[in-house]
């Protein structure tokens, strides 16, 4: 009795099989990856719109008043529609008090979060910081500013106002960003070179200064600037503790200075100026000219610190080869 076994399948029809297999696509997914594309695409293009339409708006009402003499000079002497007046006592004010939030901030939150990532290690302490922090995170910016009014006005009496009181009023708030953002980029950094160094009998202080804070610095001075970014245009804290003023201030510990968030409230809340007939050196809406125009200086300020902050990303961080 004969057997015959049927002839091996040749190698060019099982390679003609296997791609159209692969070749062949559910519908199913097709349709479900097509369905999420377009929503992840809708989404994107919400987020957009009103980034896009605050960016126009600025821009175009503030761009026509926006020159050489309103960056360099102050509100001295300006009142009525005049067509006179700057904010260079704002720019310097708001420079000045946020620099110095930052001086006052960072050591803090940068400290703070070594001990957190560091040494906390499950402690009770590091717990209690962490729940502290969270809480700090959701406190409203007026609360921050009558926390630091009425901290000065216990040390040197009510009526007390001048920069370095809003420089303590935007540090609290500036801390737990700082804190926080610290936190999560000293995570990043590979417990490899931490217990390398370690071996190598590198004390653990030194090791956090040269290997992990080396190794995380891009991203640290990141954080560092969208705190900044994030407090500059603060206003309530600022008009509690600093309050307003028409000349420049350059000296933190003393008298009022104005900044730029109050500027922009205090010229639109003044609205359009009552001008007689037949003035023609008389501007009614030259208040809303000049808010406009602060709140698109504020707008390139805080467009400025991102992007340093993204070409210190961008020249400082670790090289992978």
């Amino acid at each position: 009795m004969t057997t015959t076994t049927p002839a091996p399948q040749s190698s060019e029809t099982g390679s003609a099989s296997l791609r159209e297999l692969l070749q062949t696509t559910d519908t199913r997914r097709r349709r479900t990856d097509v369905t999420m594309r377009v929503l992840i695409t809708a989404a994107f293009v919400l987020a957009m719109l009103p980034l896009l339409s605050l960016t126009y708006t600025v821009v175009s009402k503030g761009i026509g008043r926006l020159d050489g003499y309103f960056l360099l000079n102050s509100m001295r002497g300006v009142f009525g529609g005049m067509d006179a007046g700057g904010i260079y006592h704002a720019i310097v004010g708001t420079l000045e008090i946020t620099l110095f939030a930052a001086l006052i901030s960072v050591p803090i939150g940068l400290l703070a979060a070594i001990y957190l990532v560091e040494y906390g290690g499950g402690k009770t302490l590091a717990k209690v910081i962490t729940f502290l922090v969270d809480v700090m995170t959701g406190i409203p910016s007026i609360v921050a500013g009558l926390f630091a009014y009425a901290l000065f006005a216990l040390l040197l009496g009510p009526g007390a106002k001048f920069g370095m009181i809003g420089s303590v009023a935007l540090s609290v708030l500036m801390i737990p960003v700082v804190i926080r953002s610290s936190e999560e980029m000293l995570r990043l950094v590979p417990n490899e070179l931490r217990e390398a160094s370690l071996a190598l009998g590198v004390p653990r202080w030194l090791t956090i200064i040269k290997v992990v804070l080396r190794t995380s610095v891009a991203g640290l001075t990141t954080g560092v600037m969208l705190a900044i970014a994030r407090v500059i245009g603060e206003t309530a804290p600022l008009l509690l503790t600093v309050g307003v003023v028409d000349s420049i201030n350059f000296n933190l510990f003393e008298g009022r200075m104005m900044t730029l968030p109050v500027y922009v409230y205090r010229q639109y809340s003044q609205g359009l100026v009552p001008c007689s007939p037949g003035d023609a050196a008389c501007i009614p809406d030259i208040n809303f000219q000049r808010a406009w125009a602060a709140a698109l200086t504020l707008f390139l300020i805080v467009m400025l610190l991102n992007l340093v902050g993204r070409l210190v990303t961008r020249f400082f961080a670790p090289k992978i080869r």
